[in-house]
């Protein structure tokens, strides 16, 4: 079924290119004869059923001939790039391209790369009106911006508005050509990556007061839908959600973000502030924005760790590198009111966050260290399902070891490790207590007698 599908679509997008290919040369005839020509004039392909990604895509969006044009130039490059060898003809009284053709020189494809301006020339020639309709393609209310579908990338802010590369997104790119879902992998373009977790929220200890925190955000996540498609309460409450979660390592925050993604069926990206802050000018907010870019409309829930390092306390302007890290700033908190989904911001230093900044959160979580009936709980569930001696007491070892649940589980690890090297292999007190201790000493503090 899905070798027929690929099929299917292969052969229409071959048609799309082949009535891209008559346009295009009906655009140069008409150009250089100065003769009158509209795309109207030449039928696309007829789209009759969603029976492949591409043609679902023209279908959900209703996309007219010049959002299809746009779109079926964005892929050429990658699929039959000498389509646009008709660009190269050469300008004699200057000795170029015409300027009117747009495009970029790049050194690493030796083919025709389009621009804004290549679009325009196809769809509207000389026609002003028309190139003004055309520019509505690539704002940032057109549904190819919102659905990070295709935009223009430009190099420099002084550039005309045709001058950015157009530009198709991985994951619009995977989904027409390779006919499969996209997920991103960690690199320089995104710098997150997807965190899972096998576990179910029964499986979450934490403070009663911490739990009813988290239920108030699951709350709002039941009715996500309702709030954005409601106009009068999309009119009174901001987009989206916002939660900070503050506490010592491997108290619960990391986990319960995965947890809530997995309750609701969403994916969870971790995005750790303190690998994409940049020295470089510009550099942070361009890796932001990618992210977000990324993200806008997929029900993401973001994860971003080491906050601290983005919203610390703003300083006043001493010189350029305090106004580019307010700026920075500034972009972060911006992006993050605009996004329509869960944002969580995670720190282990509360007191370094500004704390102008929590007006912006609808929920600030402090994850405490579990005290002695929720440690008892976190070493039952840790220990669940392994053979362990019959003289182990979960209570004794809430009260002995004042550990956060993420050093219980090492702790347990370090336990079932000791136990494989000798038989029977069972879990015994002394390697509890040694893990424990090991977990106490790295923190540099000892059991109680």
């Amino acid at each position: 079924m899905k070798m027929i599908e690929n099929i299917h679509s292969t052969k229409f997008i071959e048609k799309e290119i082949k009535w891209f290919s008559q346009v295009l040369d009906a655009r140069m005839e008409s150009y250089f004869q100065d003769q009158e020509f509209t795309v109207e004039s030449l039928a696309a392909p007829a789209v009759n059923a969603k029976e492949s990604f591409y043609e679902e895509l023209l279908l959900r969006f209703q996309m007219g001939l010049a959002e299809r044009i746009a779109l079926i130039m964005a892929l050429i490059p990658h699929l039959q790039p000498s389509v646009f060898d008709r660009f190269f003809i050469q300008n004699k009284s200057i000795g170029r391209i015409f300027s009117e053709f747009g495009g970029i020189d790049n050194s690493m494809h030796r083919g025709f790369i389009p621009t804004g301006e290549t679009v325009s020339f196809v769809i509207a020639g000389k026609d002003i009106f028309l190139r003004k309709e055309v520019a509505k393609l690539f704002t940032e209310h057109h549904f190819f911006r919102k659905q990070n579908i295709l935009r223009l990338n430009y190099n420099g802010s002084s550039e005309t508005i045709w001058a950015g590369k157009l530009t198709i997104s991985q994951e619009y790119l995977s989904y027409l050509v390779k006919e499969e879902n996209f997920e991103p992998d960690f690199d320089a373009q995104f710098p997150a990556s997807r965190i899972n977790t096998s576990l179910n929220i029964h499986d979450l200890i934490l403070s009663p007061n911490i739990m009813e925190e988290v239920r108030h955000i699951q709350i709002w996540m039941d009715h996500q839908k309702e709030l954005s498609q409601n106009e009068h309460l999309r009119k009174r409450f901001k987009k989206g959600y916002r939660a900070l979660f503050y506490g010592s390592p491997g108290t619960g925050k990391t986990l319960t973000a995965s947890l809530l993604g997995a309750t609701h069926n969403r994916k969870v990206y971790r995005i750790d502030l303190s690998q994409i802050v940049s020295k470089y000018i510009g550099e942070t907010e361009k890796n932001l924005a990618n992210i977000f870019d990324m993200a806008e409309n997929k029900d993401w829930i973001l994860f971003f760790d080491e906050a601290e390092s983005l919203f610390s306390k703003r300083t006043d302007i001493g010189d350029s590198k305090d106004k580019f890290a307010n700026q920075e700033t500034s972009f972060l908190l911006q992006r993050i009111e605009d996004y329509d989904g869960l944002i969580i911001l995670a720190t282990n230093l509360k007191p370094n966050i500004d704390r102008a900044f929590t007006r912006r959160f609808q929920s600030i979580v402090n994850f405490t260290m579990p005290q002695s009936k929720e440690r008892e709980q976190l070493w039952s569930k840790a220990l669940n399902n392994m053979e362990v001696s019959d003289n182990v007491s979960f209570s004794d070892l809430a009260r002995k070891f004042e550990l956060s649940g993420g050093s219980i589980n090492n702790a347990v690890q370090f336990a079932w490790l000791q136990s494989r090297t000798r038989d029977p292999k069972v879990i015994t007190v002394e390697d509890l207590i040694l893990g424990a201790t090991r977990e106490l000493g790295k923190e540099g503090k000892s059991s109680k007698s």
